[in-house]
């Protein structure tokens, strides 16, 4: 079978629903998942009969909803396709009730006390925009999860409100303009960066294991200063990787497209082709998975943290983010003249306008203590957000806001010299990877999100905040009189009052962190920073004005994610304790004793041994030593301090302000000593083994 066929052999697609379900229940689903349109409950059986036919020829024995609840990961409880029957018989059933609704345990999930431990019961509904597939036998059903109460328990159905509100916005411009469309919607591909180590090595590491980056570990004599690891040729054993995990993704209708070797040791990517946002959502979750199972078959880990390595580059997910219509168009494509297209230049000033309002909100979206240590350098954009458009639409805009004629620059070819080789069409902009949000040609490129993350959270903000500027655009639009002076009207006030958003230059430099500040663009360096902004008045105001949380999820979100960081540190704080108390200091306190005994040793046999290189070592270490003790009784006490702290704000400040200081402090005097120690004492395995023995 080659691999077009392998592709999506385990997916209830198209073709499958085609061949098992009645022609009418096939065309209602199609409607549903083409448009929009809600699907008739009374064909839920005979979707149900069909799904379960098409998966137990599979192999498949037990079916699921697979859901995304507030925890990171996806969720599934698995029941068999099965009744009893009298006298010990069993029948293979699956209907469609338990299609559409199953029964989870909400109060074992985060609800950020929308639900009391003791009010349990939850449901999850599916959706049917997202195709079924078959998993370790079992067929998931992609589900969105609420609460008994109605409300919202994870990340997809916010994703979904948000998708509807731009849809309802974006046809409302498109009607101005004359076109015709049934349905607006979002289309993604988010680029998914991850680190690759030995598994035996891994399972040395409890900060690993525990926490998913080191707490601990000194710079290699080699990093990235070479450049020689980007798109290099793939170790034979990453290949082997690659080559399954595209197998297993194709199989499950991921469109697994592009891999390679990133810029730091034992970092790659893969990206795939663009797809209707909640689909991508729920195949970015499938690829999470299959990333890490994949790589213990080959005995090999995947780490999917934000930074798993100091020093180095860390991991993102970068979230390239469009708009479409159900007749293929693509509404952030430029064309040949830019200048010329109005509908363009609207759609582009809404995104403009969206960031500008709300850059609180994209901030919190990204917003985790793991996210935190890799934004700000290294190819991670800064925690500013701003916007970069390139100077060709930065001066188009200015001519528009100046309502000046636009005279057009020829983007021209580039000839390298080499008579055999094409001359290369020059793009009209360059790439800039510092840009926390990037115009790349029809798109945009949002690059704070975190390797480890759902897209789903900004992917909602994302759609929410461009979906409140269109609908701000077609309320002073729907009401002129003269449509084109009220569009150029438009443009030019958009642009006048959001450029300051807009910046092309490097993201890294003090300049620019001045620059901002004069500006009055927020800088929300940390997590604990930013997620309380999540009940400014503004922005409580715009998600509940469109329908995607009502002010009490918000308040239990902000909860969650302020809970999730304060928690992630201390698990962090713990293992660090553990190992320097259990692991490194025993280890380097043996060394010190072969180094005395070596000193002894070399005295008492009567040689005139001056023993300088012994004597040096056992001083610095000892001191050390000391000084880790010392390190690891003022992180025990930081510790204890947190426990007597109450509320999840107060907390998370201690954590950002009290406890990475001291973590940072136990980590820098073991960073010192593990230079000194012979390998052989050294407890854990070396950023250079980590990194370079794959």
């Amino acid at each position: 079978m080659d691999f077009t066929e392998l592709f999506g052999s385990l997916v209830f697609n198209d073709d499958a629903m085609r061949r098992k379900l009645p022609r009418d229940v096939y065309s209602a689903l199609r409607e549903t998942q083409e448009n929009g349109t809600p699907l008739d409950p009374a064909l839920a059986d005979a979707v149900a009969r069909g799904m379960r036919d098409w998966a137990m020829e599979l192999g498949a024995t037990h079916y699921t909803h697979w859901f995304q609840p507030m925890t990171g990961v996806t969720a599934e409880k698995h029941d068999a396709f099965m009744d009893a029957l009298p006298g010990g018989a069993m029948l293979a059933n699956f209907s469609g009730k338990a299609l559409i609704r199953s029964e989870q345990d909400a109060s074992s999930f985060p609800s950020g006390g929308l639900r009391a431990t003791f009010e349990a019961r939850g449901y999850t509904a599916w959706d049917p925009t997202s195709y079924a597939f078959i998993k370790d036998n079992t067929l998931c059903i992609p589900t969105a999860f609420c609460s008994f109460g109605g409300e919202v328990l994870d990340k997809k159905t916010p994703l979904l409100r948000s998708m509807q509100a731009l849809d309802v916005q974006g046809k409302r411009i498109l009607k101005l303009f004359g076109t015709k469309v049934k349905r607006v919607f979002p289309t993604v591909g988010a680029e998914q960066e991850y680190f690759i180590v030995d598994r035996e090595k891994y399972n040395k590491r409890k900060d690993l294991i525990y926490t998913g980056r080191t707490l601990f570990g000194a710079r290699p004599p080699k990093g990235q200063e070479l450049d020689d690891h980007y798109f290099g040729s793939l170790k034979q054993r990453i290949a082997a990787y690659m080559r399954e995990l595209d197998e297993n993704l194709w199989k499950l209708g991921v469109y697994a497209k592009t891999e390679h070797n990133e810029a730091a040791p034992a970092q790659h990517e893969l990206a795939p082709i663009h797809q209707v946002m909640n689909v991508a959502c729920d195949h970015n979750q499938i690829m999470m998975e299959q990333m890490r199972k994949v790589a213990k078959r080959h005995g090999l880990t995947c780490l999917l943290h934000e930074k798993p390595f100091a020093g180095i580059n860390g991991s993102g997910k970068h979230l390239n983010w469009s708009l479409s219509t159900d007749t293929g168009a693509n509404l952030l494509d430029p064309g040949e003249t830019p200048e010329d297209n109005a509908k363009f230049l609207l759609f582009l000033c809404a995104v403009i306008k969206a960031v500008d309002d709300y850059p609180e909100l994209l901030r919190i979206s990204v917003a985790t203590s793991a996210n935190d240590h890799r934004l700000g350098a290294l190819e991670a954009p800064p925690a500013i957000v701003s916007l970069f458009i390139g100077d060709e639409l930065e001066d188009i805009l200015a001519a528009v806001e100046a309502g000046e004629h636009y005279d057009r620059k020829e983007s021209g070819l580039i000839n390298v010299g080499v008579d055999t080789l094409p001359a290369l069409r020059k793009d009209t902009t360059d790439r800039n990877r510092t840009s926390p949000f990037a115009f790349t040609g029809n798109k945009f490129e949002f690059r704070m999100p975190g390797s480890s993350a759902s897209i789903g959270e900004p992917a909602t903000v994302l759609n929410t905040i461009v979906a409140e500027a269109l609908s701000c655009f077609a309320d002073e639009l729907e009401a002129a009189e003269d449509m084109h002076a009220a569009l150029q009207s438009l443009l030019s006030r958009t642009i006048k009052n959001h450029k300051r958003v807009l910046f092309n230059g490097n993201g890294y430099g003090e300049e620019w962190l001045r620059e901002a500040e004069r500006r009055g663009l927020p800088n929300l360096r940390t997590a604990a920073d930013a997620l309380p902004h999540m009940l400014d008045e503004k922005n409580v105001a715009v998600l509940t004005k469109h329908g995607i949380y009502t002010e009490k999820e918000l308040h239990s979100r902000c909860e969650i994610m302020l809970e999730t960081y304060s928690k992630t540190i201390l698990i962090e704080a713990r293992t660090m304790l553990e190992m320097a108390r259990t692991d490194i200091l025993p280890e380097v306190l043996r060394y010190t004793s072969f180094l005395a005994q070596s000193i002894c040793s070399k005295k008492a046999s009567g040689v005139a041994a001056v023993c300088k290189a012994e004597t040096a070592l056992l001083e610095q270490l000892s001191l050390l030593c000391d000084e880790m003790y010392d390190r690891i009784s003022a992180l025990e006490q930081v510790i204890a301090d947190e426990s007597t702290i109450e509320g999840c704000r107060a907390k998370a400040d201690f954590c950002r302000d009290t406890v990475l200081g001291a973590m940072d402090a136990l980590r820098a005097v073991s960073d010192r000593m593990e230079p000194c120690v012979a390998g052989k004492y050294w407890p854990i395995p070396s950023y250079g083994s980590l990194l370079y023995r794959v």
